[in-house]
């Protein structure tokens, strides 16, 4: 192994100790990666598969084309949406039945959360359920040159667990040689006039190429059948709040999150009618262009099999144009035990979208 490859290593396998992991503050914002050494995402992939090297191949998926008509003269803006599942709640609380203990040890199981990120690139990443922010995520990315900001759950379930590595939260991740931070808010969602254990990050972006503004919010809304109210009133909230932080929709906008929610749910319906005039990314690779994927979200486990539509990436659909979409896993790649597994990292799939904006300015080509 040689000097290159045996430091890329060394960043990798390197963890902080749990107190350290655990001394967080609400709002984190990377330091400059100008003082960390940089990483090369080949190289570091190329360690993470090394790592990986036991278990099955990663799991292929292809982009779908979706626009081909008005080519944009700037690259595409490439977005992951993607709930990595917390390593506590992994080992700790959320009894995936069929899920092979071994699959979910963090020294493997962060390798290919890694290899997913860096096999597609995202230009802008958003996470839920990151519980590894100051000791993994942060650190590498900041030298892949992403600048990160994480804001972790007030009552976090993830430290219910014995020995866990702090709070679980929502973590917000963009390249800095694309864009550039303008403004950025944490919000502490509200229900019924009460101050909730979920959160979102919301940042207005500028893009070096065009000087055009992107606003970007990453959430987690409430889990489990029975607060779907408790889910609305959450997302009205958000709704409040993005309406305000794009000046009335003029700044565009895109929303990732893990909702918890069914398109049959009011949340939902609540986003696809709102004056920010949104739409779902994923509702363009059906047939018809207006249905959501039959599942974002599947697993066994010890109270029964769930499959569910869950995450989501909404868009400004007069301002954006999705322009190809990273499709699915089947069934058959999933498997009877399904996710998470030796395979696939999480119980939730990854999504990620192309976008490029419809108008843009002229003489900046």
């Amino acid at each position: 192994m040689g000097n290159g490859t045996s430091r890329l290593y060394s960043a990798l396998a390197k963890t902080l100790n749990s107190s350290a992991a655990s001394q967080h503050r609400e709002y984190l914002e990377s330091p400059d990666p100008e003082h960390l050494e940089p990483i090369d995402p080949k190289e570091l992939l190329e360690e993470c598969r090394a790592v990986l090297h036991s278990r099955p191949p990663r799991f292929q998926r292809d982009f779908v084309d979706l626009k081909t008509d008005c080519p944009s003269s700037h690259p595409p803006i490439r977005v992951m949406q993607w709930n990595i599942l917390a390593q506590a709640l992994g080992e700790g609380k959320d009894n995936f039945a069929q899920c092979p203990v071994e699959a979910l040890k963090w020294e493997e199981r962060k390798c290919l959360i890694l290899e997913e990120i860096l096999a597609y690139q995202p230009d802008i990443l958003c996470l839920q359920e990151v519980d590894h922010y100051f000791d993994t995520f942060q650190p590498l990315l900041s030298r892949l040159g992403y600048r990160g900001t994480f804001f972790p759950k007030p009552w976090s379930p993830c430290l219910d667990v014995e020995h866990n590595n702090g709070p679980d939260g929502c973590a917000l991740f963009f390249l800095q040689n694309r864009f550039k931070l303008v403004h950025s808010t944490n919000i502490r969602l509200t229900a019924m006039a009460l101050k909730t254990n979920q959160v979102a990050i919301v940042q207005t972006l500028e893009c070096k190429e065009s000087s055009q503004q992107l606003c970007v919010a990453v959430t987690h809304l409430k889990a489990r059948s029975g607060w779907e109210q408790f889910r609305s009133a959450q997302g009205c909230d958000l709704l409040r709040n993005l309406q305000n932080l794009t000046q009335g929709a003029k700044i565009p906008l895109i929303v990732c999150g893990d909702f918890n929610a069914e398109p049959t749910e009011d949340v939902y319906k609540n986003f696809a009618s709102s004056s920010l005039n949104l739409s779902s990314a994923y509702k363009l690779l059906s047939p018809d262009g207006q249905s959501e994927p039959p599942y974002t979200s599947w697993k066994i486990r010890t109270s029964g099999e769930y499959r569910h539509t869950l995450d989501y990436i909404w868009y400004s659909k007069h301002s954006l144009s999705v322009r190809a979409a990273l499709d699915l896993l089947t069934e058959e790649q999933i498997g009877a035990s399904r996710l998470p597994s030796f395979n696939y990292p999480s119980d939730h799939l990854s999504l990620v979208c192309d976008f490029s904006f419809n108008n843009e300015p002229d003489g900046l080509s």
